[in-house]
């Protein structure tokens, strides 16, 4: 549904929330409905509306024009919320098991209603607590499979795709991507956050070491201009709900065409995160660690072999141009996703480290000389990633390079 309503923007409140809902039909005028504000990121307001007779509930989220975090300071553009919208409604056309359904859209209010998700648990919190997800791999490998191939030249006709990737230019909130991730942790800039027990460390192992800035300035170039999917652009384990049945890729706001291996690369370097953050999780249950940190490894292995695999079936049965025929293609192809993907990965992996957004993996260790050990750790092993990206040429190599430097 897309019928835009005449209204003026300005951020919504549980009470107005409840009559934007109404207005749309989506519950009757005189249903008794509750809101609450469920909110916990940097760039939006979201609602959960709740009918208290039947139970039947909906997300409504608002972006709002700045970021949380840091205030009116620092302002953002509202179109991200119809980048979003439309990027949920495309994902939806393809993996509709795997994302929620969008029911209203409105980019003069800047809000998306879509399916409430909230009998799910956010993953990051649940990889936290040690809760293995048997279907995680396999349906976020299929996700990255259908969203990144038929969203490229790959799988779309061509001139469609240039249509397309004309709606997903998203140049503020990539910038927030270039600078966070590619840029400013790899400098002493005023953005980073770095413990006092840390600053040397980053000082000698990262902002010193040259070789390492002239590698992450190519996966930064890579990030700028090679524009060859539609990629969800922020795919950590917090824009992913899960239960032992279901899984759920949400809050594709960051949205916008950029290279396959950058949603890959996130994804797998949330997952290293958490492989780390269990040696304090999990310190006093050696066994229980074991076998949760062997989970996540299979986890890193399973999720790039369905990638592949799907990737595969998908370009033989779906070509879209004759030289996806010639031989040796398609594992070139496959070979320069991989590359790019351990060194985004690596990016990423430094980023949450000492950028201005750490996660809560790490940063939930209570025991200081044990987080700060972790940090060390993850730094030590984003670096090896981005300098070694091009020796490490399977998944089997990354896996043992991670199990090893933990």
């Amino acid at each position: 549904m897309t019928t835009q309503l005449e209204q003026v923007y300005e951020p919504l409140n549980t009470k107005t929330a409840i009559e934007l809902s109404k207005n749309l039909q989506l519950f009757d005028l005189h249903d008794e409905l509750t809101a609450e504000e469920i909110g916990d990121g940097n760039l939006n307001l979201v609602f959960r509306i709740l009918h208290i007779e039947s139970g039947n509930s909906i997300i409504i989220k608002q972006a709002l024009p700045y970021a949380k975090v840091v205030g009116d300071s620092w302002p953002l553009t509202l179109d991200r919320a119809r980048i979003e919208s439309e990027s949920l409604q495309r994902t939806y056309q393809l993996v509709p098991k795997l994302t929620p359904k969008v029911y209203y859209n409105d980019p003069k209010l800047a809000v998306t209603i879509m399916d409430d998700l909230s009998h799910l648990i956010i993953l990051r919190k649940g990889l936290i607590a040690g809760h293995q997800y048997p279907k995680l791999a396999k349906d976020i490998g299929t996700f990255l499979a259908h969203t990144l191939f038929f969203n490229s030249d790959y799988g779309m006709n061509q001139q469609e795709k240039k249509i397309q990737s004309s709606r997903f230019i998203n140049p503020e909130l990539c910038k927030i991507t270039e600078d966070l991730v590619f840029t400013d942790p790899f400098f002493d800039h005023d953005t980073n956050n770095i413990e006092a027990e840390l600053k040397s460390f980053v000082e000698h192992v990262i902002w010193a070491d040259q070789p390492l800035k002239l590698e992450v300035a190519k996966l930064k170039k890579l990030f700028l201009t090679k524009a060859e999917t539609l990629v969800h652009g922020d795919l950590h384990t917090g824009s992913i709900f899960v239960s032992q049945e279901e899984t759920f890729v949400i809050d594709p706001e960051f949205a916008y065409y950029g290279p396959i291996g950058f949603d890959i690369g996130a994804f797998l370097a949330n997952i290293i995160l958490n492989y780390l953050s269990q040696d304090a999780h999990l310190s006093d249950q050696p066994q229980k660690k074991a076998e949760f940190r062997q989970y996540l490894l299979d986890v890193l292995t399973t999720t790039w072999t369905v990638f592949e695999q799907e990737f595969t079936s998908l370009w033989i049965s779906y070509p879209q141009d004759a030289f996806m025929k010639v031989d040796g293609f398609l594992e070139q192809t496959l070979a320069d996703i991989w590359k790019d993907t351990v060194g985004f990965a690596g990016c990423k992996v430094i980023r949450r480290m000492i950028g201005l957004a750490g996660v809560e993996d790490v940063e939930s260790i209570k025991d200081s000389p044990a987080r700060i050990a972790v940090k060390k750790q993850a730094l030590t092993l984003g670096k090896h990633l981005i300098l070694n990206r091009h020796e490490l040429t399977t998944i089997d190599k990354l896996v043992k390079v991670v199990s090893s430097n933990a």
